[in-house]
């Protein structure tokens, strides 16, 4: 088939969406599938653009078998409301030239990646004018997230953004998300049944997978050989909640044997600087190349996955799969009823959202107990294995694949229901 896939994020991210986009997308070249992604520079999380890309210009390469195709856009210092709406439709506006020049490839699906909604008009359009099937793959709620967390404010607004949602969303012939309870929420806006599907984030268990011996980055960082590891890494953003994970850290300063490692950078790393930068058990260094990611995850004791309560389950960390995969125990926060909680609480510890006295308790009490980090990192790796891997998740999605085998839909019809809805 051919599959033109439409995101902002694309590798050489190293977190986050761009990292599953690009795999994803090596994953469907190596099925023997055409495929072309239509994406933005690189910038995340740093939110400034790659040394070798160029904000300002457009630019085509070859990558893993893939034919990307890069947009210009704006990015701004501090990606806050106005700010991130001007950065996330500068590329809505600059990648559509590129998508419509895809539209003669004719490809049989248009696979739209949201973040961000606002390219997915682009995606639907061209996907009719293709007669192609409209794809929208959401990894996180973005709107309900914006208001909820406080990027976005005011009721009309509010109102407005959620009925655009709701009117964009009905329109694609195919709505998948990455859990069961995001495919809750996409049925509670509307969507039928028959058009939802789970395709959740993978870990690549080849790749990360239980060192038996001692990460070579401990003694990089300087860190004691004894010493137990308590890290996150990954995205710094407004939603990871990291200021709670300072305050537990701080709490546990004077705990010789403990060292916090964070790892990553976003709008939230100036915090952790502020809170957590002059203390001696405590590193704040930035991401790893792809080839040390195992490296680091085997780094951690104690892998900790902070959680805002106000983003439950309006996105998924895509985190989670590596720390499983790395064999380590891992203690996140979350509310009883999220699938983060389900997910974890068999495997992990698992505590409310923005306590940071009992996430320090947890570190604590988890650090005291060796054989106990030993059978929850065992037991997050044997789920890894049977429900995250990559075989597991392409499995599906190609079943899927299959049964759209030559389906074109008609642009002329496509149009038309969208008029006579307005109407």
């Amino acid at each position: 088939m051919k599959i033109l896939i439409y995101g902002i994020n694309y590798a050489p991210e190293m977190t986050g969406i761009g990292k599953y986009t690009a795999e994803m997308a090596a994953t469907l070249a190596g099925q023997a599938h055409e495929v072309r992604v239509v994406c933005a520079p690189p910038y995340y999380p740093e939110w400034r653009i790659a040394r070798g890309f160029s904000s300002r210009r457009y630019a085509q390469e070859q990558r893993d078998g893939v034919r990307v195709s890069r947009a210009p856009l704006w990015v701004p210092s501090r990606p806050r409301g106005l700010g991130r709406l001007v950065h996330l439709a500068s590329f809505a506006l600059t990648s559509l030239p590129l998508m419509v020049r895809h539209a003669f490839w004719r490809p049989d699906i248009v696979f739209c990646v949201a973040p961000s909604l606002l390219n997915a008009p682009t995606g639907w359009l061209v996907a009719r004018i293709a007669r192609a099937h409209a794809w929208l793959h959401i990894q996180d709620f973005e709107v309900d997230a914006a208001f909820k967390l406080g990027i976005l404010q005011g009721s009309l607004l509010k109102r407005v953004a959620l009925a655009a949602e709701r009117a964009l969303m009905t329109r694609f012939d195919t709505i998948s998300t990455i859990s069961g309870k995001m495919l809750e929420r996409a049925s509670s806006k509307g969507i039928a049944a028959e058009r939802l599907v789970r395709f959740p984030n993978w870990a690549d268990t080849s790749a990360i997978y239980p060192l038996s011996r001692v990460s070579r980055l401990k003694a990089e960082l300087g860190l004691p050989a004894s010493s137990i590891v308590v890290l996150y890494s990954g995205n710094m953003g407004i939603k990871q909640g990291l200021d709670i994970l300072a305050a537990a850290a701080l709490a546990l300063k004077d705990h010789a044997d403990l060292a916090f490692v964070f790892c990553g950078d976003g709008p939230a790393r100036s915090g952790v600087q502020t809170v957590c930068g002059d203390m001696p058990n405590c590193r704040i260094i930035d991401l790893r190349p792809k080839e040390e990611l195992n490296e680091l995850l085997n780094l951690a004791d104690i892998h900790v996955l902070p959680q805002r309560s106000d983003a439950a389950d309006l996105v998924m960390p895509s985190k989670l799969t590596g720390m499983f995969a790395s064999g380590k125990a891992v203690v996140a926060m979350a509310e009883p009823g999220t699938e983060l909680h389900d997910t974890v609480a068999p495997r992990g510890v698992v505590v409310p959202s923005g306590n940071a006295a009992l996430l320090a308790d947890a570190i604590r009490q988890l650090a005291d107990k060796p054989a106990e980090r030993a059978r929850l990192g065992r037991a997050g790796r044997a789920f890894a294995l049977a429900s995250l891997s990559r075989e597991a998740a392409f499995a599906a999605l190609e079943a899927r694949f299959a049964k759209l085998g030559g389906v074109r839909h008609d642009v002329t019809e496509s149009f038309e229901e969208v008029e006579n809805e307005v109407s």
